[in-house]
């Protein structure tokens, strides 16, 4: 775990910004954490293949699951996040740990009044929530009341989750990653021990979907309780204190208000996508799993060091140190695009064998891993752009100009829009995928383009010799990693060992390249990741 940095009551915090090695160190104590969570997340989507499949009461969970979810990043942890990280941290360089504590607990007062009363709305209007987000239900019989029953079980998933995100981003703001990246963990680790009780005790597919959205609710409260002690140990002590027109409460509504709007841009991307893959049978599901395999690079890379980024981010702010700030972005850029590069690389090239590894057992079929494949090289074309916002968008934020994200995320959504609407008809659910990777691209770009224009710098930092290099041995990397498979697949028949070895041994060649790659061309992002695990063992001894 990262220590709090321990200063004199009204010290300022040192103004340089961190090293690229600094960075990638505290970036890798962050992706330790989300490895294990984004591993035990797949452990979970297993089960859920495993148990569920791809059909009727799979569609249904996820769909239901959606609308919490919804409600979750529109009005709670997305836009919440990236208001009230900036301003925490603005009141506990200039005010003090007293003054930040009584901004949390004000806000988490306001929090439990305002998601109760979603909860309870929404349970109300779950069955027209359900008819307009997923009209295909409608057309198979007990589609369309399953979902509205598992929505109507999961909306307290909502104000567990907002709490845990303000937990995470108190622990953050006093330089503490390691318990809030291992939070999520703990989500999924009830979950996958729920969910393996289901299977012993052997339930029927509408006790399981019912039973997963009861451990769904298990998970949110887990995630939010193993926070409380280290935030104890801070010294915070919740006082409910209902006070929103205290200043600092008002700066995060500020703040929340261009950034709810920009991530409500995202939800109405959703939404049509919900829509359109709703009329294909399985493609929920299919977009869902794909996406749960994107998400692994998007949460310990992109995650990481956007968490990392942004804490620091906020004190630079607060210091009005604008080269900090273009330091501290292009680092974690350069650094993103030396890991996301070749992860891009090599889901498109492994999409089968990765997906019939993790997925193939149980009601997954062998069409469902085809066409979870398809969906997911797809999204991959966009990995670059995921994880860049996990950065950039925060930078503004802190720099408070929330509008700007609010833009890119608007001409993202209608760029994902425009092809879905123009391909689907000819490449149906893979239209979704295509549409939000390239979405994704857009907002980043014009992010980047808005970055440079007003503090500048920037294109020239991640547009380097070093970044080209990158690109090069990944694409090489690639073609090693699919001939590998190629070969092993004519020699290998479907049993379990046979999957391992064909999803890990190309795996494992093409890591072995692109780190061979990069040291023999010199990238210095190489040494920095590779130095790594040495300085991470030397702190812990």
């Amino acid at each position: 775990m990262v220590d709090e940095v321990k200063r004199a009551p009204g010290e300022v915090a040192e103004a340089a910004p961190p090293s690229s090695l600094r960075l990638a160190e505290a970036a890798g104590v962050v992706s330790g954490f989300t490895f294990l969570s984004r591993i035990l997340g797949l452990v979970r989507e297993q089960v859920f293949a495993a148990l569920l499949g791809a059909g009727l009461y799979a569609d249904a969970f996820l769909a239901a699951f959606r609308i919490p979810n919804l409600l979750r990043d529109l009005f709670a942890e997305g836009a919440l996040s990236a208001a009230f990280v900036p301003t925490y941290a603005r009141a506990l360089t200039r005010e003090g740990k007293e003054a930040a504590f009584r901004l949390a607990s004000r806000l988490l007062t306001l929090l439990g009044v305002i998601l109760g009363a979603l909860v309870l709305l929404g349970m109300a209007l779950a069955g027209p929530l359900v008819s307009l987000l997923a009209p295909g239900f409608e057309s198979v019989p007990g589609k369309s009341e399953v979902t509205i029953e598992l929505t109507r079980v999961m909306l307290p998933f909502l104000p567990l989750v907002s709490f845990a995100a303000v937990a995470m981003g108190m622990l953050n703001a006093h330089g503490r990653f390691g318990l809030p990246a291992f939070a999520p963990a703990a989500f999924n680790l009830v979950t996958i021990c729920w969910a393996l009780a289901l299977w012993a005790f052997g339930f029927s597919l509408p006790q399981v979907a019912l039973g997963w959205a009861v451990g769904t609710l298990l998970g949110g409260a887990a995630q939010l309780l193993v926070q409380l002690p280290s935030l104890r140990q801070l010294g915070w002590r919740p006082r409910p204190e209902w006070a929103p027109g205290d200043p600092g409460i008002r700066a995060v509504a500020g703040l929340m208000a261009p950034a709810t709007l920009g991530l409500a841009a995202v939800q109405v991307n959703i939404f049509v996508s919900t829509i359109f893959a709703s009329h294909e049978a399985g493609a929920v599901a299919w977009l869902q799993y794909a996406f749960r395999l994107l998400y692994l690079p998007i949460g310990i890379f992109g995650v990481a060091v956007g968490t990392v980024a942004t804490a620091d981010l906020a004190r630079r702010a607060a210091l009005e140190d604008r080269e900090g700030i273009r330091a501290t972005v292009a680092r974690s850029l350069r650094l993103l695009a030396f890991l996301t590069l070749p992860a891009t690389a090599g889901l498109i090239a492994l999409g089968v064998p990765i997906v019939r590894l993790l997925f193939e057992r149980g009601r997954f079929t062998t069409h469902d891993t085809n066409q979870t494949a398809a969906a997911l090289a797809l999204y991959a074309v966009g990995l670059v752009g995921y994880t860049g916002v996990k950065v950039l968008a925060p930078a503004f934020y802190a720099m408070g100009t929330p509008r700007v994200p609010l833009m890119a995320s608007a001409a993202a959504v209608a760029t994902n829009l425009v092809f879905i609407v123009g391909l689907h008809g000819s490449l149906g659910f893979r239209a979704i995928a295509l549409g939000t990777a390239l979405g994704s691209l857009v907002n980043a770009l014009w992010l980047v383009a808005v970055f440079e224009r007003r503090i500048g710098g920037l294109v020239r930092e991640i547009l380097s010799t070093a970044t080209g290099k990158m690109a090069a041995v990944a694409t090489a990397m690639a073609g090693v990693a699919w001939l590998c498979a190629r070969a092993l697949d004519g020699r290998f028949g479907g049993g379990w060992v046979d999957h391992l070895v064909t999803g890990l041994l190309p795996i494992l060649a093409g890591v072995a390249c692109y780190g061979l790659g990069t040291w023999a061309l010199g990238v210095p992002e190489w040494r920095h990741v590779a130095a790594l695990p040495g300085r991470l063992l030397r702190r812990k001894a």
